[in-house]
């Protein structure tokens, strides 16, 4: 009798998919912990798009954050109520100006993090020149 049948066979040939960004990652994870709460069960390798993570890991940062102080619990109010909407506070909304504020120092804290465990890719740099005349230059002649 072999033992196989008791261990789950991943694809290991499907390529990850790191987040776009930070927000995008912190919705999947607040998605992740619904569905975990809603009696889902969250096994590794079975997402339709691999990802670099699992839930626990974002969880493990934000824990480490706020273990250090560098996010309190406005910060995690904010975190949650907007990520179970599905999106960021809006800061041209009033009533949402000091959410965006709070959103916008979390976000910060947490993506250098993500990005060095490769769960996020970088933020991209339109300008990646120093001189930004010769970019538009090499963009001109990329065009032709």
């Amino acid at each position: 009798m072999s033992d196989k049948r008791y261990f789950p066979i991943f694809e290991r040939d499907k390529e990850v998919v790191p987040f776009e960004n930070t927000q995008d990652a912190w919705f999947w994870f607040i998605q992740a912990q619904k569905a975990r709460s809603e009696g889902a069960r969250i096994a590794a390798g079975q997402a339709l798009y691999p990802r670099p993570c699992e839930p626990i890991d974002i969880f493990k940062v934000i824990d480490r954050l706020y273990r250090q102080r560098r996010l309190d619990m406005n910060h995690f109010n904010v975190l949650r109520h907007y990520g179970v909407r599905g999106f960021a506070p809006d800061p041209r909304r009033v009533k949402e100006a000091r959410a965006h504020k709070l959103w916008k120092e979390a976000m910060e804290r947490i993506e250098p993090i993500l990005v060095r465990k490769n769960i996020v890719e970088p933020p991209r740099n339109i300008f990646a020149h120093d001189d930004w005349a010769q970019a538009s230059l090499y963009e001109m002649v990329a065009a032709e």
